[in-house]
């Protein structure tokens, strides 16, 4: 019996792991005869997978959800069905709500239910159905490997989850509640997916977690094994040239990953270490368990690991209590990372987190002065970064046209954009650029004459960062 082809459109929100969630839903229903369309007007199945870190991110969706409903009559005007689902945090945090506030909706589920889609989606088309319990099988041993074709299609860049889940409790954050605890994948499927990945022409991974340097899953004897030695395994897959992972916290960043940041030349030299405030004050009231000095020392022992790491980072302002003596604490931290890049928030109050009962709430119009004056030293900083990248030669992994003809569009180590006059069979390549010109955002490069050593290149950049204190040349 063949099944018939379905229509699905899923609209992502947030962070790095609902994109891989996303994929992975895409993967479950392509059995099941649902394939993908851009196109929202086609779509027979319309998944909106949602994130709960930022403030008003349930109106968002309720404000989609009043343009789904406009779409749903005119696609039924025309004898066509639309089932509507909403997954991801939003879903688990106010599962019930949302469909008491938007009927229309017929299937409301969590992260960790996407492995049962299939059966949910059949299910809803008989009634309304809400799963956002945390079941007690591994949804990975439930879910079906992308094919080839589906993978080659995602591009030679690809995310791959090895940790789920939040043990920390920062007063500020859902994610405990939304996620569940700390779960860690078996180190020999991880192997497993990467090699698949890998088999298909992926050539960058990057592994994801919500604490992604907190992992400790079983290798195949059963002892726990740490984000480093899952690295250095991972490095050993034929045709895997690069290696990243995110998002990390600093009470993770142990010896055996420090380690893996010298050793291993398929880790590339960008680092994601959120610290959120400067503020020993406020670190302690957001619950970070640490404080600024024990920050900067772990950003000390990677510089002395791997010389040419760059650093982002994420940062919170106008958390309850914060002071412009706090803020400025923030500011000197910056300053004396010299991140390549930075993520900044002003705070907004999640329900259900400590964060929102606690006093001393900053008045919106302070938090943004704050955020304004934070985001210009942050926009500074990766200027300069970018600018000290001119002159200098990086291997380039070339991925897709550009946006002029002629050109080619990559990333760099550093995760930047970069931009090259290439012919399009050079895609997949990993190319010597050297970088003539600098944007605030991306890098315009020139192909070499020859080849250089990667190796001289890598002693080169260490030794221009350790010409500079703070924002680091390269």
């Amino acid at each position: 019996m063949t099944t018939k082809t379905q229509k699905l459109f899923i609209k992502t929100y947030g962070c790095q792991m609902n994109v891989y969630d996303s994929a992975r839903m895409v993967d479950a229903l392509a059995p099941h005869g649902y394939v993908t369309t851009n196109i929202l007007d086609e779509a027979d199945l319309v998944l909106l997978n949602t994130c709960h870190i930022r403030e008003k991110a349930s109106e968002k969706v309720f404000s989609e959800l009043g343009r789904l409903r406009k779409l749903r009559k005119t696609r039924a005007e025309r004898g066509k069905a639309t089932m509507i689902g909403i997954a991801g945090c939003v879903a688990q945090a106010e599962g019930e709500e949302i469909i008491e506030r938007a009927p229309l909706v017929d299937l409301v589920f969590g992260p960790q239910s996407y492995h049962r889609l299939p059966d949910l989606v059949q299910r809803a088309k008989n009634q309304c159905v809400v799963d956002t319990d945390f079941p007690e099988e591994d949804k990975f041993d439930h879910l079906p490997q992308a094919t080839k074709q589906a993978t080659i299609a995602r591009g030679l860049s690809a995310f791959l989850t090895v940790q789920e889940g939040c043990d920390k409790f920062c007063s500020f954050c859902v994610v405990p509640y939304t996620r569940g605890s700390e779960v860690s994948r078996p180190v020999a499927r991880i192997v497993a997916e990467a090699k698949s990945l890998a088999e298909a022409g992926v050539r960058e991974i990057t592994l994801l977690g919500q604490n992604v340097n907190s992992y400790h899953g079983q290798d195949p004897n059963g002892v726990d094994t740490g984000l480093g030695p899952l690295l250095f395994e991972l490095a050993e897959i034929e045709g895997l040239d690069r290696l990243r992972y995110t998002t990390s916290h600093p009470r993770d960043m142990d010896d055996e990953l420090i380690a893996a940041h010298a050793d291993l030349p398929e880790l590339m030299p960008y680092l994601h270490l959120p610290v959120q405030s400067g503020s020993d004050t406020i670190l302690k009231a957001m619950n970070r368990q640490h404080t600024a000095k024990h920050y900067l020392e772990i950003v000390d022992r990677i510089r002395t690991a791997r010389p040419d790491i760059a650093l982002s980072g994420d940062f919170i302002v106008g958390f309850p209590g914060e002071t412009d003596a706090d803020f400025a604490d923030t500011l000197s931290l910056v300053r004396q990372v010299g991140y390549a890049s930075a993520y900044s928030f002003k705070y907004s109050p999640r329900p259900g987190t400590p964060g929102a009962s606690l006093e001393g709430q900053v008045e919106p119009h302070i938090a943004s002065e704050r955020l304004l004056e934070l985001q210009k030293l942050i926009k500074e900083l990766q200027h300069a970064f970018n600018g000290n990248c001119v002159g200098n030669t990086m291997d380039v992994l070339l991925e897709k046209p550009g946006r002029k003809p002629g050109q080619l569009a990559g990333r760099s180590p550093y995760l930047q954009a970069v931009h090259v006059d290439a012919e399009e069979t050079m895609i997949g390549q990993i190319v010597p650029l050297r970088i003539k010109s600098a944007g605030q955002n991306s890098l315009y490069g020139e192909q070499l004459a020859k080849t250089h050593s990667t190796s001289d290149n890598r002693a080169q950049l260490a030794r221009n960062l350790a010409n500079q204190d703070g924002a680091p040349e390269v």
